[in-house]
This record gives structure tokens, C-alpha cells and sequence, in this order.
């Protein structure tokens, strides 16, 4: 996971995102408001409570909307276009399953006030090029489709209803709740009921407006510029009202069902829905353990150095001995328990390349004994010129 949130820092300054922090505790309101107060995150996976005073709060279970909660509280807004990334543990209510998890940590990549498609290439770019990063593109395909600007939606989720009323008796349960209050959903249900019915129904390409048509070719056509390779998925949805044009993913085969690593779209309701001006954006979160998954391991931490000191007097000494390496950027420990044998094992098992071994005599000569782990080649060694010998 480390290794991820590197890749994600460096990637982040080569774009100019600022790192910011919001809170882990959020009033409820800022979550059931943009999330949607019938969504299954609002309604069954949030960990919300009443504090002390008695109002709601909720372990964040996305950073998004706390992101949009403190650009209208904080005076972000004349910072505008603000781009912001932030990472750290998130909440959600759930069964564990791989990839999956009570609690998890997200990246988090956001660019705010800004209407161009120029912020939807930006951003997918910057995905683009974390998993690139970290080594994984090769196995992620990017999952594009539009959702069209306001005019678009609303022509486009009239015919969805139409049509998904002709198929209603089939449905699933969950999808016939959809159909009244959110019918787009349907479009990317999982259940083999649902399939017939989301498989013949009509495109949203045939109620795209002229200028959201514009706005998709521009995105299109900037990725390609940008040299990122997509494939459009027209069953890519986002069923809240705020979101709008680009909706993606990041898609993997090597994750079991659970494989979008990166997720994202345009939602420039988004801050209207808490009270604010029209302000459009753009964002992404992804998964750090689902991207460590996809890793290679990296290679186990090891000491350069275990220091082996006999004898009180030596143990005694070894301490400032120690400090010293690690002041000198040598990373060091110390067998300090059990007898030679065991203090030699130590060192060997914790994957070190030297022993330094220190006792009385080595104390009175100034010279300690350093050994080569792997080839057991051992040789007499300055206690002034420790780190030289030592090759940091």
C-alpha cells in the first residue's frame, strides 16, 4: 500500500493537484445529500451515529462530497479551477469479500470549476499514468461512456422508463424499485433477470444533444492526443441527477467481480446539491488495496546491519554504536538477547548482509569484526570508520 500512495504523490505533483485533508467524521446531511438518500451507500452501508450533542455524523464513506463540502465552507472557491487530491481510510458497511472491506483506504483526485472537457482528459490522464506507475496498465482497460448535459438525461431516463416498463414483470425486485426512482441503474445490474432488459434498451447516443455530443468527441479526441487508450462501455452509468458527461472506469479482469480500480465521472451538480453556486467538476477514487493487489510484492525491508554485542561493556557501547549508523542512514538493529549462536541467527534471519560483532576485545583494540552473511567471509573493521566499511 505504501508503494501505491508513493506512485500517487509523485503523480499527483507531476499535475499540479495540492494535497488536502478533510475529516474522517461528517455530518450526515453532507453525505445523504449527494449521495442520494435512497442510494444503498446512504441507506445500508454508512456508519453514521449521534454525537454528544445529538446531531448525525458518519464515518466518510467516500471522499468526494467532503471535498465539495469544504470548498464551499473554506473559501476555496477563489481558488477556482482548484485541483485537489487527498488519500486515507474510508468507511462502509459491508460483507468483507476480496477487494473489498470495512474499512478501506482511497485515492482520491478531484479538479473543481472547471466546465472544459480539457479536465475530464486531465484527470483520466493522471489515472492513466499513476497505473502506469505502479506498473499495472497492461492489464487495465479505461471504460468510457457520456451521460450527456441535463436536456440529454432527462429525454434519454424518460425512454429508459418507457422501456423498462414493457419488461417489468421479468425484473428483479431490486430493479423494479429502480424503475420509479432510479432507472439508469438498471442498465448495470448484475442480476441474469435484469440482462434481457438493459441489453434492448435504447442508447443514450440517440438523445445526446448537440453540444454534449461536442463535449464527448473533445474528451475522446483529447485522450487519444494524450496518447491513453479507452473503449467506450455504453452500459457505463451514474444514476444520481448531478452527474453529468464523462463517466469511467478503470476496469481489471484480474480482481474477481470486484474490478474497477479507478472510478470516476463529472458531476457538476454536485455542489448545487449542497446549497451552493453552479459549479461544475470533475473527479476519480480509487482503491489502494485493490491497486496493491495488482502490484508486485515489493522487496521485504531489511536491515543493512545487525549489530552482535558479547558481554555487558559491548552491549553497553553498541548502543551509541547503533545510533551512529542510523544517524548516517544505515539502517540497523541490534541482537541483544540469547547467546552467540542465537544473536548470529538473528542477524542472518532478519536478512541483513552484515554482522558487526563487538566484545571486550574488539573494544580495547578499537576494531569490531564484520561478517558477510551470505558468504561468511569475515574481516576486521575500524570502530571510527564503521559506515565506510560498511558502504551505507
Amino acid at each position: 500500500m505504501a508503494a501505491v500512495v508513493a506512485a500517487f504523490d509523485r503523480v499527483r505533483r507531476l499535475y499540479g493537484f495540492k494535497r488536502v485533508e478533510v475529516p474522517v467524521l461528517e455530518a450526515t446531511a453532507v453525505f445523504a445529500r449527494t449521495m442520494g438518500e435512497t442510494t444503498d451507500v446512504v441507506s445500508k452501508e454508512m456508519y453514521s451515529f449521534d454525537d454528544k450533542s445529538g446531531d448525525s455524523v458518519t464515518m466518510r464513506p467516500e471522499f468526494t462530497a467532503g471535498i465539495a463540502r469544504a470548498f464551499l465552507s473554506e473559501g476555496w472557491q477563489q481558488h477556482i479551477p482548484l485541483k485537489v487530491a487527498t488519500h486515507g481510510p474510508a468507511f462502509r458497511y459491508e460483507r468483507p469479500q476480496k477487494g473489498r472491506f470495512r474499512q478501506f483506504h482511497q485515492l482520491d483526485a478531484e479538479i473543481i470549476g472547471a466546465a472544459e472537457a480539457a479536465a475530464d482528459v486531465e484527470l483520466l490522464a493522471f489515472g492513466d499514468q499513476l497505473l502506469k506507475e505502479l506498473g499495472i496498465a497492461d492489464g487495465v482497460t479505461l471504460q468510457l461512456n457520456t451521460l450527456g448535459d441535463s436536456e440529454t438525461r432527462e429525454r434519454w431516463r424518460s425512454a429508459l422508463v418507457e422501456h423498462f416498463r414493457g419488461f417489468a414483470a421479468a425484473l428483479s425486485d431490486e430493479s423494479r424499485e429502480r424503475l420509479q426512482r432510479n432507472p439508469l441503474r438498471i442498465l448495470d445490474s448484475k442480476d441474469p433477470r435484469d440482462r434481457a432488459a438493459a441489453d434492448s434498451a435504447p442508447p443514450i447516443d440517440d438523445y445526446l444533444t448537440a453540444e454534449a455530443s461536442d463535449f464527448f468527441g473533445k474528451v475522446t479526441a483529447g485522450l487519444d492526443a494524450s496518447g491513453v487508450r479507452w473503449t467506450r462501455n455504453r452500459g457505463l452509468v451514474r444514476g444520481l441527477d448531478y452527474y453529468r458527461h464523462t463517466a469511467f472506469e478503470f476496469v481489471t479482469d484480474r480482481l474477481g467481480s470486484q474490478g474497477a480500480v479507478i472510478a470516476g465521472g463529472r458531476y457538476d451538480g454536485l455542489v448545487e446539491a449542497l446549497g451552493g453556486p453552479h459549479t461544475p467538476a470533475v473527479g476519480w477514487a480509487a482503491g489502494i488495496e485493490r491497486l496493491a493487489m495488482l502490484v508486485d510484492a515489493p522487496e521485504p525491508e531489511r536491515p543493512t546491519v545487525v549489530v552482535v554485542p558479547l558481554g555487558e561493556r559491548a552491549e553497553q557501547a553498541a548502543e551509541g554504536i547503533v545510533a551512529g549508523l542510523r544517524r548516517e542512514g544505515v539502517a540497523t538493529d541490534m541482537a541483544y538477547r540469547g547467546n552467540m549462536k542465537k544473536r548470529m541467527s538473528r542477524a542472518s534471519s532478519a536478512g541483513a548482509k552484515y554482522a558487526l560483532i563487538i566484545g571486550d576485545d574488539e573494544l580495547d583494540s578499537g576494531m569490531a569484526q564484520l561478517k558477510e552473511l551470505a558468504s561468511g567471509e569475515q574481516r576486521g573493521v575500524s570502530l571510527d570508520l564503521l559506515v565506510e566499511a560498511i558502504g551505507g
